[in-house]
């Protein structure tokens, strides 16, 4: 299956080695071969990278892992190909403009029978690639669009984690449905049930979180792996599988967690 990985911090970062790592995991001779991409935001706009070809064979990734934008949220994705051919319309990260800022969203899983699926209905908001994937952002769009366009710039967190909760749950009724999604502001993390390369098996844990801080004020320093700037930081990794030998904490089968300026804001079990 697709491998995910979504970045954020309190200061900027540049993700070096956790970019290296996975797409080292996205070789030409491995399963997750059919593409890659990386949102990098600066403010309310993305840096998008997205190549329908290998991780692992890509002069643009070794590009990015050295001279890669600082960024405090970013969202990659590997791409193995289940719905929809090998074209740059179908390659992860998608990214759309809703209430003048980007959002982005990327997905690990399957969910035959998302097109017949009145729950995930959209109008607004119309596909450009033929993937199931576009196809559930689209619907998630089409459930924020009236909550962005309400007077307040930046609709409440709670608001937010109530549509994206039920949202979720009507994607985890078709199939495995670990995704990440981010308005820019905060990151919305789903682990559900993904196959396991060890046993073949599907099931849960289908992400995994890493939190980490750092307080050292005289020198540059390195949090799983990245390279940051001194002084006080916060950065929390999500990603299908742990990118480091750290303790990653699996999430629960449904958990969505929320992450905004590196620290954990919200988590909801179903």
């Amino acid at each position: 299956m697709c491998e995910l990985l979504a970045m954020s911090s309190l200061r900027p970062v540049r993700l070096t080695f956790s970019l290296e790592t996975l797409a080292a995991h996205g070789a030409a001779s491995g399963r997750n071969r059919d593409g890659w991409g990386t949102a990098f935001y600066q403010d309310k706009d993305v840096a998008l990278f997205r190549e329908p070809s290998a991780a692992g064979d890509s002069p643009l990734v070794r590009f990015l892992e050295s001279q890669g934008p600082s960024t405090t949220l970013a969202i990659s994705h590997i791409r193995r190909a289940t719905r929809g051919a090998i074209s740059l319309s179908n390659t992860q990260p998608f990214a759309r403009q809703l209430a003048g800022r980007m959002h982005v969203f990327a997905h690990n899983g399957d969910l035959p029978g998302i097109e017949h699926s009145e729950a995930l209905a959209y109008g607004r908001y119309q596909p450009v690639g033929t993937t199931d994937t576009e196809q559930a952002f689209c619907a998630l769009l089409e459930r924020m669009h009236e909550l962005w366009l309400s007077p307040s710039p930046l609709p409440a967190l709670d608001e937010r984690l109530n549509v994206v909760v039920q949202f979720a749950a009507d994607l985890r009724r078709l199939g495995p449905a670990n995704f990440l999604y981010t308005d820019g502001e905060t990151v919305f993390a789903h682990g559900h049930r993904r196959l396991h390369s060890d046993t073949g098996e599907l099931k849960p844990p289908g992400l995994h979180l890493l939190s980490r801080q750092c307080a050292d004020a005289n020198e540059t320093v390195h949090v799983s792996g990245m390279s940051v700037a001194s002084g006080f930081q916060e950065v929390s990794l999500i990603a299908s599988v742990p990118l480091t030998g750290e303790e990653w904490r699996p999430l629960a089968e449904g958990e969505l967690v929320a992450v905004s300026a590196g620290r954990v804001t919200g988590a909801i079990t179903p």
